[in-house]
């Protein structure tokens, strides 16, 4: 049975015929950036994963390179789900697509609480640990198998493409993010020079890392590959960092972002609530280490040493917002509501806090 918003009936055949079994249901899980579907059949469960947009970034790889930087990861110890299937045939799916296993375990989205069963001390404890001892050990691996697949990107040329993004969003959207344009500089200024370069997720998160286990987390997978690329690895721990609450974190005024966009209520409540509580709330509860413990295991693990630690992480929050910025050029591009401006303003002004040192690590 497939599902009734999209006509399945030509993957369905496909991948009758593929997997050698019987394709029982299809069901849509999101529709987003990428189509994603789950694929039943008699003994086994699997992922459809699809692009919708935004694959001609340069930041992005094509679904193609993404493929193959998973087939290497498979022959690594990192946890990411199997390759199966790999199909450029747009005729079946209106575009190519890629096939994995489902895999046990959940995500932690952004402002989101961990799973109930997680939500006491040592549990917090060993999510952050498994996280950066799994971020650690991606970075470990050697490069050249992925030199095929992902570019080589230094942290100022990264920088550089964003701010060309930010350009790109002001032709289209009439606004020049002017605060988030002066980060940008200050990071083109301050990015370190000479920096180790390694394989890199470029999105590294909770939300993109299927955690299972009965009391205490374990990773499954390692999801989303799709911005992978050589570079600088501590561009990735500043990252998850960005995530990180600490207990006395100031919180960032929002009185500017409420009267600039007096329009958008819902947004800015969901917003003041992620202020209030935090990227990873969970990250503020009671056995969750702090971000210099992180950085700490992080450092004993892979023997580098976190210098540079406010560009790092006033870079994080610079390339999250720009995104927010090219997914609202895309929908102002395509006369699609976009709720994206006030997360970019808000993020602007953590970026700000951290350049200014008023965010201290």
């Amino acid at each position: 049975m497939s599902d009734a918003a999209l006509d399945t009936t030509a993957l369905e055949a496909f991948l009758a015929t593929e997997l050698d079994t019987e394709i029982t249901a299809v069901e849509t899980l999101s529709d987003g950036l990428n189509l994603v579907l789950a694929v039943s059949t008699p003994d086994e469960e699997y992922i459809v994963r699809r692009p919708n947009k935004l694959r001609d970034r340069g930041y992005i790889n094509e679904l193609g390179d993404e493929y193959g930087v998973m087939e290497r990861l498979h022959d690594t110890a990192i946890a990411t789900p199997e390759p199966v299937l790999y199909c450029d045939d747009a005729a079946i799916l209106d575009g190519a697509f890629f096939i994995i296993p489902h895999l046990d375990g959940e995500v932690v989205p952004l402002g989101s609480d961990l799973p109930a069963r997680f939500q006491h001390p040592d549990a917090r404890r060993q999510l952050a640990h498994v996280l950066v001892d799994t971020l650690a050990d991606v970075h470990a691996l050697d490069t050249e198998p992925f030199e095929e697949f992902c570019g080589d990107r230094t942290p100022r040329e990264q920088v550089a493409d964003a701010l060309h993004r930010l350009d790109e969003a002001a032709e289209v959207t009439g606004c020049e993010f002017a605060r988030l344009w002066g980060v940008g500089e200050w990071l083109v200024e301050h990015a370190p020079g000479n920096p180790d370069t390694t394989l890199v997720h470029g999105d590294f998160r909770p939300g993109n890392v299927l955690f299972a286990g009965d009391e205490t987390p374990e990773i499954t997978a390692v999801l989303d590959w799709e911005t992978a690329l050589l570079g600088d690895p501590l561009t990735e721990l500043g990252y998850l960092l960005l995530r990180w609450g600490d207990t006395d974190d100031p919180t960032v005024p929002l009185d500017g972002i409420e009267q600039r966009y007096p329009e958008q209520e819902e947004t800015v409540a969901d917003l003041r609530e992620q202020n209030e509580r935090g990227l990873a709330p969970f990250t503020t509860d009671p056995g969750s280490p702090t971000r210099r413990e992180l950085v700490a295991r992080y450092e004993e693990r892979t023997g580098r040493t976190f210098e540079h630690e406010r560009f790092y992480r006033a870079n994080a929050a610079f390339s999250l917002a720009s995104v927010w910025v090219d997914l609202h050029r895309y929908r102002v591009e395509h006369d699609e509501e976009s709720a994206f401006e006030p997360f970019v303003d808000h993020m602007t002004l953590l970026a700000e806090g951290i350049v200014d040192g008023e965010r201290p690590l």
